[in-house]
């Protein structure tokens, strides 16, 4: 098994695993736990938050929720993100805020990265009153899951700065082939 050398923070793993606690109870996050090699339970049984860990553990984990909750669709990981936003911007995390200020919180992306990922970057531009790109350079590994984990995320956190019906759309992939995951958000 190849290990990469990206690293995440405990807490992206631990917010996956307390959301699946949530939403399915301790036996479906059991079920997830089981899927995964006896390397990998042990290392999840003790995940630290503020600990860097090899983002390959994070990507069998979030396989292994696709297959346990969410019957083959990706599309749980956008509630995850959801979830992960309004638990660590709503307590550890809320000095990111910009309440009322929308594009103020965006800009603060490069460094809410790194809070959460070793390698690579995240950039914001502001490209109209009520609407802006953020791209992420540079990760040395990438998946569907995560993007929409980080969509979701946004979403969440956009709403928690008061934007209206905010949507963030990822128009280029990393994980589809592209240079950049490349996300366009909007809010009315």
């Amino acid at each position: 098994m190849t290990m990469t050398k990206q690293m995440v923070k405990g807490s992206v793993l631990r917010s996956r695993m307390d959301f699946v606690r949530e939403q399915g109870g301790g036996d479906a996050l059991q079920r997830v736990i089981e899927m995964l090699s006896p390397e990998d339970q042990k290392i999840l049984h003790n995940v630290v938050p503020v600990a860097w860990l090899p983002f390959d553990i994070g990507k069998r984990l979030d396989d292994a929720i696709v297959q346990v909750l969410g019957g083959g669709s990706l599309s749980y990981f956008e509630r995850l993100g959801e979830a992960s936003a309004e638990k660590n911007l709503g307590t550890v995390h809320s000095a990111f805020l910009s309440p009322g200020d929308p594009h103020a919180f965006l800009a603060k992306a490069p460094q809410i990265y790194r809070m959460y990922y070793q390698v690579g970057r995240r950039e914001y531009a502001k490209t109209g009153d009520k609407s802006g790109v953020l791209t992420t350079f540079d990760a040395e590994t990438f998946s569907k899951a995560d993007c929409l984990t980080v969509i979701g995320w946004y979403k969440k956190a956009l709403e928690m700065c008061g934007a209206v019906n905010p949507r963030v759309f990822e128009e280029e992939c990393r994980a589809r082939g592209s240079e950049v995951c490349r996300y366009r958000v909007s809010w009315q």
